[in-house]
């Protein structure tokens, strides 16, 4: 990998070049007003793949935004690894918040700020690049597919039956993915667990019209009045989730499961000081760190109803609304999680309102072995580039698809993500480091050697 490893430390401004064009296209899959940018990001990528040296390179259509697929198949009898990203970003607003425009991509403090920095165009353009890089210098040591999507933002919709129709073309031993973070540039690691996700909207009407708040407030159900007291009853006061049955399926950390998780270092000044708060939030008796990565939440991602203009308007609001996620761990099931809630939230509305409940979209939680050949390289690769071995941690994030693969494709994924959480994914001001993309590309070859090594061995 020696001539691989020169061509990259020779060409990384170019790389980073290429990077910022794709990152100045809005592909924001969330909104259609964005539909024609979400294209050009597409045929960016297909481009940007044929010149690394792909063959078959195409830009499939989808009832929604468009899937990229190309692939180098060296010699059958190899393995086949196929790397999964995606090109469409979260939407930028409120856009008064970013310290430079989204879609203007900047360098401060050694940092790329920009909408889809790191989440998932500066990962997925890491695979691009170290792919280049291989191909460039004859040391691709197995076969490669790509499959970059753009809806993995809005839940995926069309990936599920672009999978189950396509199952030839995308048969692999692995994948491998960057969409993930890890503890520090200096305490490298890799993620292994992911929960899943029930994502859902709910919308409470009260009278058939806004109302003069003097002539009938006291008389009439006030819509947001009741939504925010329904959504507080679903947290008693240990915050934990009141849902009858929630906690069915969700598997107990055994005491060895938590002393190992509590090796991780952890600084919780650092994380309170980093986002400004008094004190952390949860579930009561479990740390910080079991709390997001191996415990299901519930948040309101969202809540909107009324006069919320300048100045005053006395009404009695017809309608609220909120957005809410529910988090899910091992054994959940996120099509169960969504009717218990629906079931629950409808039984706990007083008379006075109708209530309505739409899913938006979910995935299940995921769990990956840690003696598995893909483990091991991906562990190895790091350890090659970082200088130390990875810690195996598990992600509080969600890619629903890494279930789907599994469960459509019969195969197995490695979460090798080279993002950190000070990141900003989903916010203003996202971000990622140029130690961190240069990094990736760097280990990324790695793999492929080790990966190919091991499946022979």
């Amino acid at each position: 990998m020696e001539n691989t490893q020169r061509f990259i430390n020779e060409n990384k401004d170019r790389f980073l070049e290429e990077l910022f064009a794709l990152l100045r296209i809005p592909s924001i899959s969330a909104d259609t007003a964005y539909k024609q940018d979400m294209v050009t990001a597409a045929e960016y990528v297909k481009k940007k793949l044929e010149e690394a040296g792909a063959n078959n390179v195409e830009v499939c259509p989808t009832p929604g935004h468009p899937i990229v697929y190309g692939e180098k198949i060296i010699d059958p009898s190899l393995p086949t690894i196929l790397v999964y990203g995606h090109y469409d970003v979260q939407p930028a607003v409120p856009l008064e918040l970013w310290t430079t425009p989204p879609f203007d991509p900047t360098i401060r403090n050694e940092r790329i700020y920009a909408r889809g920095a790191c989440d998932d165009k500066g990962q997925v353009y890491m695979h691009v690049k170290a792919f280049e890089a291989m191909m460039k210098n004859g040391e691709l040591p197995c076969n490669i597919k790509f499959m970059i999507e753009g809806e993995e933002e809005t839940g995926s919709t069309n990936l599920g039956p672009f999978c189950i129709a396509n199952k030839e073309k995308l048969k692999s031993d692995v994948i491998l993915i960057s969409d993930t973070s890890m503890l520090a540039n200096d305490i490298p690691s890799i993620d292994v667990g992911l929960r899943g996700l029930s994502y859902v909207e709910v919308e409470l009407t009260g009278p058939n019209r806004d109302l003069h708040s003097g002539v009938y407030g006291g008389a009439v159900a006030n819509p947001i009045n009741i939504l925010t007291k329904m959504i507080a009853s679903m947290h008693d006061e240990n915050n934990h989730i009141t849902i009858p049955g929630f906690y069915d399926d969700v598997i107990a950390l055994s005491a060895e499961e938590r002393a190992e998780m509590a090796k991780a270092p952890f600084d919780l000044e650092a994380y309170k000081k980093d986002l400004d708060i008094a004190d952390a939030w949860g579930e009561k008796g479990y740390s910080i760190m079991e709390r997001t990565g191996t415990r299901p939440t519930l948040d309101v991602n969202g809540i909107w109803g009324g006069y919320t203009g300048e100045g005053s308007k006395t009404v009695l609001p017809s309608k609220a609304f909120a957005k809410i996620s529910m988090r899910l761990v091992p054994n959940q099931n996120s099509d169960k999680i969504t009717r218990l809630f629906t079931e629950h939230f409808k039984r706990i509305a007083p008379a006075g309102v109708k209530v309505e409940v739409t899913p938006h979209h979910g995935g299940d939680p995921v769990l990956t072995p840690t003696d598995s050949l893909e483990f091991k390289a991906a562990s190895m690769a790091i350890e090659k580039t970082f200088g130390k071995n990875p810690i195996p941690t598990r992600g509080g994030g969600s890619i629903p698809i890494v279930a789907l693969f599994e469960r459509e494709l019969g195969v197995k994924s490695v979460l090798m993500g080279f993002g950190l959480d000070i990141d900003a994914l989903h916010s203003p001001n996202e971000s990622y480091g140029l130690f961190n993309f240069y990094k990736g590309i760097e280990t990324i070859p790695y793999f492929f050697k080790y990966y190919t090594e091991l499946k022979k061995a």
